[in-house]
């Protein structure tokens, strides 16, 4: 695996307009393989971050702190009062694969207004029962972040520091927050394009670095697992096979980590690869595509 594999990958970025920051190429028994297109940077990975907490969720389970099989309002109790009908059989798991069933609609670059973004998310009537139909929202992975806070006294930043960032050495990471102080969970955590590609590479080994298990091995292979059917989806196929854990699951076994204007990590197992890009692209789906097309299908 050369520097020439990404050639006609950059050659795509400049002629499509596909707004890459960067690219990172990781394939086991090669040398790593990056470009730049502009300088590295940490950048918003969006909804990329949604990964890192459904790993949080893992590690917070591998602890005995908590179990995806739990509900939300187990929880939180004292929003019981206050809960839409059928909230009360909203389980983790259900938040983590965006199949909870909620109308609460909120990505993390509306504004606010709540007191509680909590309180709003719990009251919120739900339109179908839950794990029967996927909605994607911010909702649920910002939820799962303040039940980690409830179960272990930190919230999802400080809980992942010294079981995650710290090891993989991603020095003092910013991640936005709601104006509670709790990070939003589903977005806005920033990082630079190798940095991210550290944490792609940790799930293609199932969790281990550097000879110790940061996430649970079995934790890693449920995310593709345990999905919500996203059959239904029109944008593109890539979308079709399924939301797991915090994952989108594409064909051929792969999964990837996505984020809005083209945070991308994908995960190749069969190739034993993974491919990172940062970018801020108006032309999402070509841009996975490109990645699919130009990189990983040749590295066969």
């Amino acid at each position: 695996m050369g520097e020439e594999l990404l050639d006609d990958f950059i050659r795509a970025n400049r002629e499509r307009d596909l707004g890459v920051y960067g690219v990172h190429v990781h394939r086991e028994g090669d040398e790593d393989v990056e470009r730049r297109v502009r300088s590295d940077d940490r950048v918003n990975l969006y909804s990329v971050s949604k990964t890192f907490t459904s790993v949080a969720l893992g590690i917070a389970e591998a602890e005995g702190r908590l179990s995806l099989d739990d509900r939300l309002l187990d929880h939180f109790p004292e929003l019981r009062p206050i809960a839409a009908d059928g909230v009360e059989d909203v389980t983790l798991r259900h938040l983590a694969t965006m199949a909870s069933g909620t109308s609460h609609e909120w990505f993390a670059d509306m504004r606010v207004d709540a007191l509680d973004l909590l309180h709003e998310i719990v009251a919120a009537p739900l339109d179908a029962v839950p794990g029967t139909r996927f909605a994607y929202t911010d909702s649920g992975a910002y939820a799962i972040g303040r039940v980690i806070a409830r179960t272990t006294g930190a919230n999802v930043r400080d809980f992942l520091m010294p079981r995650l960032f710290a090891p993989l050495d991603l020095h003092n990471p910013a991640w936005h927050t709601c104006p509670q102080g709790f990070p939003f969970a589903a977005s806005d955590l920033f990082l630079r394009t190798g940095e991210l590609a550290r944490f792609a590479r940790l799930l293609l080994r199932e969790g281990r670095w550097n000879g110790r298990h940061l996430v649970p091995a079995e934790y890693v292979r449920r995310m593709t697992q345990e999905f919500a059917d996203t059959s239904s989806i029109i944008e593109s196929e890539r979308f079709n096979h399924g939301y797991g854990l915090g994952v989108w699951i594409d064909r051929d076994g792969m999964y990837r980590m996505d984020g809005r204007y083209g945070q991308y990590a994908v995960i190749c197992p069969r190739r034993r690869a993974a491919v990172t890009v940062t970018a801020h692209s108006e032309r999402e789906v070509d841009l996975l595509e490109a990645i699919h097309e130009l990189i990983l299908d040749r590295l066969e």
